[in-house]
This record gives structure tokens, C-alpha cells and sequence, in this order.
């Protein structure tokens, strides 16, 4: 008879994922964010990782949550073990004879800078297949499958990203309403269209073209760029006109810039692939056809 005694368990694999996120990111809601779950979630997970071991992780304060002395022993072994993790799983998927590409990009990104590119790289790579995420943050591409990311963010870039295009930004309006804005001073009457993600844009924009409005932040918000884009179109008001975003939109005339000062936001349309050891070999060829 087969004697099969019971051995010793060690703790769920989600807590540790939980514990290891929120240790490197410093808080619960951030590793929330990175894992999609709710921050409760994370909580309840350290908690039983901490209930595993018999020792606190986390001293918790209403100002947030620190590593005690043990989590601070432990957090670079965690790190260093699902980044290994991370590292075999890249490598297992990229032995796959069918290749998808999976894109993580700014909402806006995706929807008026990416689809027309997007459509020419498929004719270029038909072999290949593409999906589209859109999020709000970029991911961390050495713990999720993503082969690249297209975000706005500073200049600071390192050797796994491309600059695509600076962020410069000026007023812009349908043909008929940008008729009536004879100069920059008509613009504290026009109705200025605001998006909620870039919320100084226009008081940036004044403060560089030397523009006094009492509320620069003042008119109708929009919680996408794109649907801002669609109501300055319609005529609905004066847009802030990210121009590496509208090029379709002024290219066909819907949009027209008001002839006033272009404005630079510090930030550029970056690319990011994954490390070297993580990146598929097509993406190299796939980068260099965006940048062009």
C-alpha cells in the first residue's frame, strides 16, 4: 500500500503576487491597479500571507501602509522570484509558432493616432496578428504580456523607447466657429472644450501664449480626448488640439487650427517594448514602421 502523508502547504501564490506588488509599489492601491483587483482585495491576501508566517508585513496607519523589518528583508527575494517567473513566462509564450501582438495605449492613442498606422502594419505583417488594450497608465512590460506600450510621458527616454512625436498643442475649431475667432482674445467668450485627463491643458497653453482668462478651466469636460474631438468637429466649441493626435481630423478640414501659438506640453508620444531578453525579434520591425 502507497503511503502518501500529507505535507506541509506553503501560502497561495495570489497572496504572495499581492505582497510582492505591494511592497514594490508602496502601497495597496497601486498593486490594485497593476493586479485589477480592489485594494480590499490585496488587503485581505497580505493578510493571510502575514497569518501564513505568523509575522506582519505591513505596519498600516491611516496615512497609508510601510514595510516592517521582516517585509523589507523579504521584498528583494519576492522581486527577484516573480521577475524570474515573469522571465519564463515571456519566454513560454514566445514559443508559440502563432504570434500575436498585444498593444497597451492611452485611450486617446488608440483611438485617433493608432488605427490608421494599425491598419498599414497589418498590410505590412499579415502573418501576423494585433490586438489593442486601452488604458489610462501603462503597464509594467516585464511582469504583463504586452510587447508594447504608446503613452505620453517626459523626454527622459531609455534604450527600449522611441520617441513617435512631440506633444505640441494650439486651439483648434470647426471651419464656421474658427471663422468667428479673429484672435486670441476672443477666446475668453468662446465656449473652450476641457478634457478631464489634461485638465491644464488650456491653462498651460495661456500661460505660455501670454493669454489673460479669468477660468481657463471653465466649459464642457469630457472624460475621453476622442469625444472632444467628435463635439469640436460638430461645432461645439474651441478644442485644445493635441496635433500629433487630430492629424486625420485636420488633414480632412473638420478641424482647422486657429492660427495661434503652438504650445510644447514637456511630454512626447513614446513607444516602449519590453527588454531585449523578453522581446519577441518582429517587434524591432514593427517599431521602426510606427516611427516612420
Amino acid at each position: 500500500m502507497t503511503v502518501r502523508p500529507p505535507r506541509p502547504k506553503g501560502p497561495p501564490l495570489t497572496a504572495m503576487r499581492a505582497f510582492e506588488a505591494a511592497a514594490r509599489l508602496g502601497g495597496f492601491v497601486a498593486a490594485a491597479e497593476e493586479l485589477n483587483v480592489t485594494a480590499g482585495a490585496v488587503s485581505q491576501h497580505i493578510k493571510a500571507l502575514e497569518g501564513w508566517a505568523g509575522v506582519a508585513l505591513f505596519h498600516r496607519s491611516a496615512q497609508g501602509v510601510v514595510l516592517t523589518e521582516a517585509g523589507r528583508t523579504l521584498q528583494p527575494s519576492f522581486r527577484s522570484a516573480f521577475d524570474a517567473l515573469a522571465d519564463a513566462t515571456h519566454a513560454l509564450r514566445n514559443l508559440s509558432a502563432e504570434v500575436e501582438i498585444h498593444i497597451a495605449a492611452l485611450p486617446s492613442v488608440a483611438q485617433l493616432w493608432l488605427p490608421l498606422r494599425l491598419g498599414k502594419i497589418r498590410s505590412h505583417f499579415p502573418q501576423l496578428k494585433f490586438s489593442v488594450t486601452a488604458m489610462e497608465k501603462p503597464p509594467s512590460l516585464r511582469r504583463d504580456l504586452f510587447d508594447m506600450t504608446l503613452f505620453f510621458d517626459t523626454m527622459n527616454a531609455n534604450g527600449t523607447c522611441i520617441t513617435l512625436a512631440k506633444d505640441e498643442i494650439t486651439p483648434v475649431a470647426a471651419p464656421a466657429l474658427a471663422a468667428s475667432i479673429c484672435q486670441a482674445e476672443d477666446l475668453a467668450g468662446a465656449t473652450r472644450l476641457q478634457d478631464r485627463t489634461w485638465q491644464q491643458d488650456w491653462p498651460n497653453w495661456c500661460a505660455a501664449s501670454g493669454l489673460q482668462i479669468d477660468d481657463p478651466t471653465d466649459g464642457p469636460g469630457y472624460s475621453l480626448y476622442s469625444l472632444a474631438v467628435e463635439e469640436a468637429k460638430s461645432g461645439a466649441g474651441v478644442l485644445m488640439g493635441h496635433l500629433c493626435l487630430i492629424e486625420t481630423a485636420l488633414d480632412s478640414g473638420a478641424l482647422v487650427p486657429l492660427g495661434l501659438t503652438k504650445a510644447t506640453t514637456g511630454r512626447a508620444l513614446i513607444l516602449t517594448l519590453p527588454d531585449i531578453k523578453s522581446r519577441r525579434p518582429v517587434l524591432e520591425d514593427i517599431a521602426g514602421f510606427l516611427a516612420t
